[in-house]
């Protein structure tokens, strides 16, 4: 078996964690009872472009347990826990190409050992995937009956592809499930975020002036924990909805050029490109603080803060120090990319459950339906999210209340009015 990790030795270590995560994901767990019985999954080839973390791992323990025959890489240089792809090599035997800190030649290099497999099934995290097959001739993986998506920024790239016509096959939009993004987006990432910034930097969080950038469900949660440490929340939007929302919700809505000079804390969280560039640089207070929690690290222009500096050096592990002309210094963490898996472990178990609930349903649906769906990128159906809702309540012993006949009537019909 053909695989490229750090350190095989890890193993052991991480399959203790990879046990704790499991523990808490209940739903994932009945969801792999009934694949072991059913094999859903028999024969199949699956690509997966994911975080390699221990909540992944439990993932990966499903799909195997369904039949699937799996290669793993990581969907980011920096996510990667290197005991937990040592133990899904050495205890699964599933191959893993993923190794933290790996150079972006590296990167793509493992991207392309998982194509190697001619998938049937593509799992990705960021659509870095499917975009190298869209780059290849189409006659190499033209055995692919369809995929999935997690992220924002993934569903994004993969519909500009679906509306110019180039998507070669269907995508499960993950991320648009309400028991992913309503859940992982706020919570996970509302967390995780925070959980990253204060282990690279270990920095008092209360009554700093603490910029959010992007107000969509990860800008969100930020904003919320952010504000339950007592910090002094600013929010930059573009969207008139969202900044009124983020003022209604007791937030100070500016722009970024004036939240530039006000913060002391900055993260981005909006998908897009060079939210934060050299402009705004220049005006940031002497020890300003930048993260991303967005997929990729264009959101924070690197480049040209390297132009503005006169030096550079890492202080802390993933805390870059950054001197400009004038002897400020501004610091970056994590590179630019992901804090939360850079510099913490990602989201908790508890909400990457009922993600990777829908990622198993989703390829289980896939394999069933994938001859009636079009070259498009389709929701997450509403009945495979309402039940990994129920499972989820269930699990945490909450119980709901059931419509009678006369209210299922009454919101049927028309005809009844006051």
């Amino acid at each position: 078996m053909k695989y490229d990790i750090k350190d095989i030795r890890l193993a052991k270590k991480g399959a203790l964690r990879i046990e704790w995560a499991r523990n808490n994901m209940p739903v994932l767990r009945l969801i792999q009872e009934r694949f072991r019985k059913e094999k859903p999954l028999k024969g199949i080839k699956l690509a997966a472009c994911l975080h390699v973390t221990t909540e992944t791992a439990v993932l990966m323990e499903v799909l195997h347990s369904g039949g699937a025959e799996i290669v793993l890489c990581a969907s980011n240089p920096l996510s990667t826990q290197d005991d937990v792809a040592a133990s899904l090599v050495k205890d699964l035997k599933i191959p893993v190409f993923s190794i933290k800190g790996e150079d972006t030649k590296t990167y793509y290099k493992h991207i392309n050992s998982v194509l190697a497999i001619k998938p049937d099934i593509t799992m990705d995290d960021g659509a870095d995937l499917v975009s190298t097959i869209h780059q290849r001739k189409p006659a190499e993986h033209e055995n692919i009956i369809g995929g999935s998506e997690e992220t924002t920024t993934g569903v994004i790239r993969l519909r500009a592809l679906a509306e110019q016509g180039k998507l070669r096959y269907p995508i499960i939009a993950v991320n648009d499930a309400q028991t992913k993004h309503l859940f992982d987006n706020r919570y996970g990432t509302g967390q995780s975020t925070i959980d990253g910034i204060i282990r690279a930097t270990n920095k008092l969080l209360a009554g700093s002036a603490f910029v959010v950038c992007g107000y969509g469900w990860c800008g969100r949660g930020v904003a919320m924990r952010a504000k339950g440490m007592a910090a002094k929340v600013i929010v930059v939007e573009v969207d008139p909805l969202r900044a009124l929302e983020a003022s209604m919700d007791g937030y100070e809505v500016m722009p970024i050029k004036d939240a530039a000079a006000a913060g002391g804390i900055f993260v981005t969280t909006t998908g897009d490109t060079s939210v934060i560039r050299g402009e705004h640089f220049k005006l940031m207070q002497d020890g300003a603080i930048v993260a991303n929690a967005g997929h990729f690290n264009v959101e924070i222009d690197i480049p040209a803060l390297e132009k503005l500096s006169r030096s550079k050096k890492q202080i802390r592990d993933f805390v870059d120090e950054y001197i400009l002309r004038d002897g400020r210094k501004i610091y970056i963490l994590g590179e630019g990319r992901l804090i939360n898996l850079a510099a913490a472990e990602g989201h908790p178990a508890q909400v990457m459950d009922m993600s990777f609930a829908n990622q198993s349903l989703g390829a289980e649906y896939l394999l069933k339906h994938y001859s009636q769906l079009q070259n498009q990128v389709y929701k997450v159906p509403e009945d495979i999210d309402k039940k990994i809702a129920k499972l989820k309540l269930k699990s945490m012993g909450i119980r709901i209340d059931t419509l009678t006949k006369e209210q299922e009537k009454y919101l049927s019909s028309w005809e009844i009015g006051t």
